[in-house]
């Protein structure tokens, strides 16, 4: 209801989201924590949910979950701005310093919003396999904004062109803004097993399984390695 009142209210697009995350309807939850990011790139507890939704319907759906996702809206850039002004109406609403001078706040959201969009068209290359244009696309997008999906996605695509040193960097980078995160370690794993360095990727999945003990592909790769 409240989202009728306010089309993208970011509150209860998050709350709603949480209802469905506790009602175990990830693809809907999914789909409103990323209407929420779209709304504002900055609220972390959206890229947690994002996160958390991932995982969670990778293990329900395998890898061609995203085929079976709701369509998410497409948040018109009135409702992006509105969120980041500083406005007596949305009290509690993520938004910029008072004292930003005019105009950098709309910069740097514009720049977010470049950075999205080409986060997008390389998540697009992945998926035709066309690993080396993505590799470009995510270096462009780091330039505007250091998000922890793009290098973990930059670091699938070194691992596919088989640029391992790059994919470990990647993930190391992506682990110092989120140290728990789950593609980082398992692909730095990967790549530090392709670089001989058994005992750092062992210590990689391990770190990976204090999260998610029944991570299958962690396991897996743990008893490989155990056997090099």
């Amino acid at each position: 209801s409240a989202l009728e009142l306010v089309p993208f209210g970011i509150k209860p697009l998050l709350r709603r989201a949480a209802a469905y995350e506790a009602l175990e309807r990830y693809s809907l939850a999914y789909v409103d924590y990323k209407t929420a990011l779209q709304v504002d790139c900055s609220v972390q507890a959206a890229h947690d949910g994002v996160n958390r939704m991932t995982k969670a319907l990778l293990e329900k759906d395998g890898v061609n979950w995203r085929q079976k996702l709701p369509p998410i809206p497409t948040v018109p850039v009135s409702a992006q701005t509105r969120w980041s002004v500083p406005s007596a109406q949305a009290p509690g609403a993520n938004t910029p310093p008072a004292t930003a001078p005019r105009g950098e706040g709309d910069k740097t959201a514009a720049g977010m919003d470049r950075a999205r969009v080409l986060k997008e068209e390389g998540n697009e290359l992945v998926k035709k396999g066309n690993h080396k244009k993505a590799v470009e696309k995510y270096t462009e997008s780091l330039k505007l904004n250091k998000e922890c999906a793009t290098y973990t996605n930059r670091a699938l695509c070194y691992l596919s062109l088989k640029q391992y040193k790059e994919a470990a960097q990647d993930c190391t980078e992506a682990l110092k803004l989120d140290p728990k995160n789950v593609k980082a370690l398992y692909r730095r794993a990967q790549a530090l097993k392709e670089l001989k360095d058994y005992k750092s990727s062992i210590a990689d999945i391990k770190s990976l399984l204090k999260t998610e003990p029944k991570n299958t592909a962690a396991l897996r790769l743990l008893q490989e390695l155990n056997r090099a």
